[in-house]
C-alpha cells in the first residue's frame, strides 16, 4: 500500500478527533504493510496534554508489541510532528514518518526545527514530507475557521454590559 493510502486513512481518523472536537490530526503505524495502531487528537477528551496523535497511536503499538521500540515502522500523520511528539519518535526507534500538512509554528521536522535527524541523537527518522498536504492542510484550516466563527457568533448572541 502506498503512502498516499495510509494518510487518506490518517485523514478519516483526524476527522474522528474533530467531531470530537478536537484539533483534527490522525495518525496510524504501520509495519511491513500491516497497520499496528492508530492514534487521532485526545487532548481535549482525555485532559492529558500529551495524548496528540501520534502520542496515542505509539502508545498503543507499543502495548500492542510489549516493547517500546519500533523499528522498522513508519508513522503517518497528517500534520508535521511537534517537538514533543518527535522526542518519543527518536526514543521509539521509528524508522520513517511521513506527514501531511507543514506546522511553520511548531513544526519539529523541518520547519521551526528538525529533531528527528539532529546529529546528536544515537537515532535518526527519515523524514518523507507533503504526502497529501493540501487535503490534510484544508482539513486543519477548516476546523480552525469553523472555530473562528463559532466564537464571533457566540459574542455576538451574549448581553453587552452597560
Amino acid at each position: 500500500m502506498t503512502d498516499e493510502y495510509w494518510m487518506q486513512y490518517a485523514i478519516k481518523l483526524a476527522a474522528k478527533a474533530e467531531e470530537q472536537g478536537e484539533v483534527p490530526v490522525g495518525a496510524v503505524l504501520v509495519k511491513d504493510g500491516v497497520m499496528l495502531s492508530e492514534g487521532w487528537n485526545q487532548m481535549i477528551s482525555l485532559n492529558d496534554p500529551s495524548a496528540h496523535a501520534e502520542m496515542q497511536a505509539i502508545r498503543a503499538a507499543s502495548a500492542l508489541v510489549g516493547n517500546y521500540r519500533l523499528p522498522d515502522c513508519t508513522l503517518y500523520v497528517t500534520l508535521e510532528p511537534c517537538s514533543m511528539c518527535a522526542g518519543v519518535m527518536v526514543h521509539s526507534r521509528i524508522k520513517k514518518v511521513v506527514f501531511g500538512a507543514s506546522d511553520l509554528k511548531t513544526g519539529a521536522a523541518g520547519s521551526v526545527l528538525n529533531l528527528l535527524q539532529h546529529h546528536c541523537f544515537n537515532h535518526q527518522v527519515e523524514i518523507v514530507p507533503g504526502v497529501l498536504a493540501q487535503q490534510c492542510a484544508a482539513q486543519l484550516s477548516g476546523f480552525f475557521q469553523r472555530r473562528r466563527a463559532e466564537h464571533k457568533a457566540l459574542k455576538r448572541t451574549r448581553p453587552q454590559a452597560d
